[in-house]
């Protein structure tokens, strides 16, 4: 079963094309589309991270006993993206074009290595350990698409 990866992932992508239609708008200098692009953006990238934090990581490591493994090295991630996402909105709010696509570049960066290390590690240990547990998928699943 995969369920976990496939629901994970598939926002993943999401959380990916509203990144790429924030930073379109705001490479056209487009400050209304910008902000409301960025602010879709980052509020789907906060329920996503809050969804692991709140939801997957302390379920993955109250099953494995892991406490100081991935989900450690995920969430450092998830505070390091967070700092940047909050000097973009800074940006947007200032209309520094420039400074936000610097900050963009850094945080497509962080996101692609970031998302690889999830999909490719965490997300199959998580499958397979706590697959089975249709609640918790559940719950994930209402966190990052609220009603």
């Amino acid at each position: 079963m995969n369920a976990i990866a496939k629901l994970l992932t598939a926002d993943h992508d999401h959380c990916d094309e509203l990144f790429a239609e924030a930073e379109d708008a705001t490479a056209k200098q487009d400050w209304d589309a910008a902000a409301r692009g960025f602010a879709d953006f980052h509020g789907a990238m906060e329920r996503h991270l809050a969804a692991e934090e709140a939801t997957l990581f302390p379920a993955f490591e109250a099953r494995t006993g892991m406490q100081g493994g991935p989900t450690m090295v995920m969430r450092a991630e998830h505070e390091q993206m967070r700092g940047l996402l909050e000097q973009m909105r800074a940006a947007v709010e200032r209309h520094n074009d420039a400074g936000y696509l610097g900050l963009s570049e850094t945080l497509l960066m962080l996101m692609q290595q970031h998302n690889m290390k999830e999909e490719q590690i965490l997300y199959p240990m998580s499958d397979q350990v706590l697959g089975d547990d249709a609640a918790l998928v559940e719950s994930l699943d209402q966190a990052i698409h609220p009603a």
